[in-house]
């Protein structure tokens, strides 16, 4: 009786793998953007916002978001959901440079329906708390008096790209072909949740550009005006990262063998 192995299974196709990128892109800014819109301060609370989530509830929001969306998009389009990481994989030899414009696309289109999805909602509640959304930004990255604790143009630029390169290392890191199995999501969900809560007081955390134009669009005005900032650092610093990983870790190629890693890290 002869044995055969199972069929592998197929790879995504393109189409689908900018499917998965566009949905995990819009989970990600509808889940941010709706907690600071609509639960961040709770609306009719003026005794010191007890119901609201606050800035570390923004935070844990769009962690667990991109954790969910890894987990559930991942296996289809690697779950980048963000142009930075795509720049800074394919900057570290590990995506393909001809599939980065196209998944830029979709992460743009899926940032906007999600904004774009907030947008409506909010619109559906009352005039005034609609106009303040609009009029505060819409959850737009800004800087000087833009900013929520007043950060200048300096310190905008420094912590969108330090924190990018911080998130791209960790991506890079924990699904390299040495991680344990099973755990990037966790480790990347955490990461981001510890960044935001470092960048949020300073520009409204971005670490990603489809995110900020998506909100930048709804907000106009001097909101349009300073995106510029945070499609340009958060790219730098993917880049950066992706690069540097590249020189540093993926030069030797019996090191960075999946054969020659210790047993417990191939889980």
């Amino acid at each position: 009786m002869s044995s055969t192995a199972p069929p592998s299974p197929s790879l995504p196709t393109l189409r689908g793998r900018l499917t998965a990128e566009a949905a995990g892109t819009f989970l990600l800014v509808f889940a941010v953007v709706g907690t600071a819109t609509f639960t961040a301060a709770f609306p009719g609370d003026d005794a010191g916002n007890p119901l609201g989530v606050g800035l570390l509830g923004v935070a844990i929001a769009l962690g667990a978001a991109v954790m969910i969306g890894a987990y559930a998009f991942g296996p289809i389009s690697g779950g980048h959901f963000n142009p930075a990481v795509s720049l800074g994989l394919a900057a570290a030899g590990r995506f393909a440079g001809r599939d980065v414009v196209p998944y830029v696309v979709a992460q743009l289109v899926g940032a906007a329906a999600g904004a774009a999805t907030v947008f409506l909602v909010s619109r559906g509640g009352s005039p005034e708390s609609h106009a303040g959304a609009v009029e505060g930004g819409f959850v737009s990255n800004g800087f000087g008096d833009l900013s929520p604790s007043g950060f200048g143009l300096g310190s905008a630029l420094a912590v969108e790209v330090v924190a990018t390169a911080i998130f791209v290392t960790v991506i890079l890191g924990v699904t390299h072909a040495r991680a344990a199995q099973g755990f990037a999501p966790l480790a990347i969900g955490a990461t981001l949740t510890v960044l935001l809560l470092v960048t949020i007081p300073v520009d409204n955390a971005s670490l990603n550009p489809a995110r900020s134009l998506a909100t930048a669009l709804f907000a106009g005005g001097d909101w349009i005006a300073q995106v510029w900032v945070f499609l340009l650092a958060p790219t730098l610093g993917g880049i950066a990262a992706g690069l540097v990983h590249r020189m540093l870790f993926e030069t030797d190629p019996i090191a960075s063998s999946p054969a020659r890693a210790p047993a417990g890290a191939r889980g």
